[in-house]
């Protein structure tokens, strides 16, 4: 519910801004405001959650998301919404997802033993990527049913069940491993970070692989989705709507099948082969010229992106120092999310050069040889270690 929220917000203030402003920079700097905190403070956040209570530091981020939203509906209500007022809450909004995310993953530690972690943090991506799915959707009908003002107002409610559940949980986040006994960080210490992750070079491939990710397909998908639609011939109707939500449904239904059938090891081996596939699909999505074939290849990406993401967490906090855990944990968030705003820039300046759909093909490439040279050059480094 909390994600789904968060989707809401998306759709009815994005809608607002561009009535409002008509802005094409303002367009941009809501996907920068919303990634780049990950890139900046998700180590930092990340040490947080390894030294406080992870119950009230998820309290806090679903506060500053409601307040954004309660923000957003005074402004909507007294008609006084000025852009710099919008880029203060649209970073806001950044900060509160930036900080949710590791103290989240450290919740999942304590509620399941480790050999339940993999489908602990699969079904918590899986239920996510519903929120993800169902944002768009309620946000639409908040919209359209109560309007702008109190459609953002409505939203507020959202984000109460995680909040109360906060209360009532007495997990901590460290019942299992107990509170980190490391010096603080600050903000500047990021990069020092990096050390813990680079003797262990399972933990490189995956964080490069999460990264590949991040840059090669990002939200080029969802940017593209438009002019895929036109060279398809689907017009704005039902078909349209379909491509938008199969990648969503792929990831929905692709992550209960995946934890139903319990065969997909938490492996860098398969995290490569899921990020491969994510290539492959994403390159027949920008090439396909029939809208059966292209429905396919975009729920088979959203399982694949699924799968990736879910392995790469799980192996990550699985294999991390337990003194740690949540800077490193930082780190994989830093790079697999935050690197998507570097995806915004290769998307602008490919696709001003070869088309927005060119731009997405070359990131599929790209996706795919660089997920394989990934994987050949780990097993190569673990190789000589041995």
């Amino acid at each position: 519910m909390s994600m789904m929220a968060d989707n809401i917000e998306h759709v009815i203030t994005y809608w607002v801004l561009w009535q409002v402003f008509h802005s094409p920079a303002l367009v941009g700097f809501q996907v920068i405001s919303h990634w780049l905190p990950f890139l900046t403070l998700s180590v930092w956040f990340g040490s947080l959650a390894e030294r406080f209570d992870c119950r009230r530091i998820i309290q806090v981020a679903q506060g500053l998301f409601a307040f954004v939203s309660l923000a957003w509906a005074v402004l909507f209500f007294t008609d006084s919404l000025q852009i710099w007022q919008a880029c203060v809450l649209l970073v806001l909004h950044g900060c509160a997802g930036a900080l949710w995310g590791p103290a989240e993953q450290l919740m999942l530690h304590d509620f399941a033993e480790p050999a339940e972690l993999p489908s602990a943090v699969r079904l918590n991506a899986t239920f996510k990527s519903l929120g993800v799915l169902a944002g768009p959707v309620v946000g639409s009908a908040l919209l359209l049913g109560l309007g702008q003002s109190w459609g953002i107002l409505a939203n507020v409610l959202f984000y109460l069940p995680m909040t109360v559940l906060m209360l009532r949980t007495p997990f901590t986040g460290h019942v299992r491993d107990g509170f980190a006994r490391t010096k603080r960080l600050s903000i500047l210490d990021t990069f020092s970070v990096l050390r813990t992750v680079w003797t262990d070079k399972v933990l490189i491939g995956l964080v490069a692989l999460g990264g590949l990710v991040a840059i090669c397909i990002g939200t080029s998908m969802q940017v593209a989705m438009p002019a895929i639609g036109d060279r398809l011939g689907t017009g704005g109707g039902i078909p349209y709507g379909t491509l938008l939500f199969a990648s969503g449904a792929g990831g929905v239904l692709g992550g209960l099948l995946l934890e139903a059938s319990g065969r997909i090891r938490p492996t860098l081996q398969s995290a490569v082969v899921a990020t491969v596939l994510l290539g492959v699909t994403t390159v027949v999505v920008a090439t396909s010229p029939w809208y059966p074939l292209t429905l396919v290849a975009l729920f088979l990406g959203g399982i694949a992106s699924l799968a990736a993401m879910s392995i790469g967490q799980a192996v990550v906090q699985l294999r991390a120092p337990v003194d740690q855990r949540g800077r490193v944990v930082g780190v994989y968030s830093m790079v697999a999310n935050g690197m998507r705003t570097g995806n915004g820039v290769s998307l602008a300046l490919v696709g001003t050069a070869i088309g927005v759909i060119g731009a997405v093909l070359a990131g599929g490439i790209a996706l795919v040889v660089g997920a394989a040279a990934i994987g050949a050059l780990t097993m190569f480094a673990r190789s000589r270690v041995q």
